[in-house]
């Protein structure tokens, strides 16, 4: 079986590479387009540049590399092997001098041609393992993923039993990327030894959260890693049927993803006997409901039966009875889009990236205050020093930093003075401040740390379904007590009341968003105490 698979992947390979050949003589041009990248104009810059194209050029639709703050970018690459890489272009400044020997010398490449991605400062400090080729590969074309080493992962899977899969993936330390961090291995593990088929996967792309973006970039950038990941993760845990679950709002990513699809069926790699195999796996895509609270495991199983989106009481959990009542694994994007690199290399050159206790490398979206935003691939245990002044290259305006939103609404913020704390799974401090998703904002001396704290209590109350009285009644109470205590009219010991129901609404929530809504305003009370009861002391 493992030379069937080795020469079903082989032919694919063959064909990809006699499509290249009859580009090899012409100039490549790359224009990055993505949900961020077209909010200033890389529609208009795509459309420009084909009609501009001459006839020994061909153009290539990207996703997005991240450097968010350079775009619209396009990446031209001559036959002789020089690249130019323009930034910040819009459709004005494309003209066919970009595509001519001389292009070096004209002004559009003068005045925005950067250095080429990986020499830039933003990005020559990552560590891509999962966004590798994303802004570089053709996002369309399957082709260009499989010349580039894609799917030798999952033809090495195919050719071990399952639960080697399994012992592969959990020797590398891969934990869920979605915020909770539950190793990946054990969850297919678990679903596999419940007797009860069918099984199910759910890839779930909901990210919901503000400050988070990664998984649209996966999913519009390498869309076939991201399925490539979750036909491996199918085949561990004796799924058969999965189910991409896309926030109702990323229309591109949806897009993308079903022209993967489509490609990977007419490829063999998806449907009936895999590579020649004897593996099936079906795979779809159901579009979210919306809101943040999808993103709970429970919440977007009841919204994919057609029921409200509230979460269920758990045990059981999905591994045990999810969709229709069948053992469901429910993976992130990100988690899934890290099992190629494994089943390709091998564990230990995982394992090898991080540190002791944190293995593999975390996607951090970068926005707020800083000079370079976007979206970074970095090691576990990079400080958050280098994320904001290595990678993002410090605050913009020249402002002062003043504090950093970490993880998003369900975590916190911290002060200045915890700058060079490294990044790892899970709680990252005591006062509720963890990693999550992996947002990092950074915030200028313009911008209140109890304005942050305020905005983020109060995106829990308004994203909260309601079915618990903690979350539902707790969120809303909590934004009223700041707004009292930073009016001046809170009664004496305000803060330690409020202390008080944020630790109860996090203790006694039924879901992931009501269980961690407590976390801003605790992280405030504990790192800008001093300035509340200040706000407190004033007028009581």
């Amino acid at each position: 079986m493992t030379d069937a698979i080795t020469d079903a992947l082989g032919s694919l390979r063959a064909a990809a590479s006699v499509e290249r050949q009859a580009r090899d003589r012409k100039t490549r041009v790359v224009v990055q387009v993505s949900h961020s990248s077209l909010a200033v104009g890389a529609g208009e810059v795509a459309d420009a540049l084909l009609q501009a194209l001459p006839n020994d050029a061909y153009l290539v639709t990207a996703g997005c590399d991240g450097a968010s703050f350079a775009a619209p970018k396009a990446i031209v690459s001559f036959a002789d092997g020089r690249t130019i890489e323009y930034c910040n272009l819009s459709a004005d400044d494309v003209n066919t001098d970009m595509f001519s020997d001389t292009s070096a010398d004209s002004d559009t490449a003068t005045n925005t041609a950067q250095p080429k991605s990986d020499s830039s400062d933003f990005l020559a400090r990552q560590h891509r393992l999962t966004l590798q080729g994303c802004g570089e590969w053709d996002a369309l074309h399957i082709g260009e993923y499989i010349l580039n080493g894609g799917y030798n992962g999952l033809a090495r899977a195919l050719s071990m039993p399952p639960d080697d899969v399994i012992e592969e993936v959990l020797a590398s330390g891969l934990r869920g990327r979605g915020g909770a961090y539950f190793p990946a291995g054990l969850k297919w593990r678990g679903a596999r030894a419940v007797n009860n088929t069918p099984r199910y996967l759910v890839v779930n792309c909901e990210e919901g959260e503000p400050g988070i973006f990664k998984d649209r970039h996966i999913m519009e950038g390498v869309p076939h890693r991201l399925i490539e990941g979750a036909i491996i993760a199918a085949y561990a845990a004796g799924v058969h049927e999965a189910h991409i679950y896309i926030n109702a709002e990323a229309n591109l990513s949806a897009e993308r993803m079903q022209t993967a699809l489509e490609q990977a069926y007419a490829s063999g790699l998806l449907g009936d006997d895999i590579l020649s195999s004897g593996f099936a796996l079906d795979m779809a895509i159901m579009r979210g409901a919306g809101g943040y609270v999808c993103g709970d495991e429970t919440t977007l199983l009841n919204t994919m039966e057609g029921l409200r989106r509230e979460p269920r009481q758990r045990p059981p959990f999905p591994t045990e009875a999810g969709l229709w009542g069948k053992p469901t694994v429910i993976n992130n994007a990100e988690t899934l889009s890290s099992v190629p690199y494994i089943l390709a290399y091998g564990s230990g050159a995982f394992a090898a990236v991080g540190t002791d206790d944190a293995k593999g490398t975390k996607i951090i979206s970068l926005s707020g205050s800083v000079r370079r935003g976007g979206l970074a691939e970095v090691p576990m245990g990079t400080t958050l020093r280098e994320i904001i002044y290595d990678i993002g290259g410090g605050i913009a305006d020249d402002r002062a930093l003043s504090a950093i939103a970490v993880g998003g609404p369900s975590s916190g913020i911290f002060p200045v003075s915890m700058l060079d704390t490294p990044i790892t799974p899970g709680f990252i401090h005591e006062s509720g401040v963890m990693l999550g998703a992996g947002g990092v904002i950074a915030l200028d001396d313009s911008v209140s740390a109890v304005d942050m704290m305020r905005k983020l209590a109060a995106y829990n109350a308004a994203e909260s379904c309601g079915k618990c009285t903690p979350c539902r009644e707790g969120t809303p109470r909590m934004v009223k007590m700041v707004d009292d205590i930073v009016a001046g009219k809170a009664p004496v010991g305000a803060l330690d009341e409020l202390r008080q129901l944020a630790e109860l609404v996090n203790a006694a929530s039924l879901c992931g968003l009501g269980q961690a809504a407590g976390n801003p305003v605790l992280s405030a009370l504990h790192f800008f105490g001093d300035e509340l009861a200040m706000m407190a002391g004033e007028r009581q």
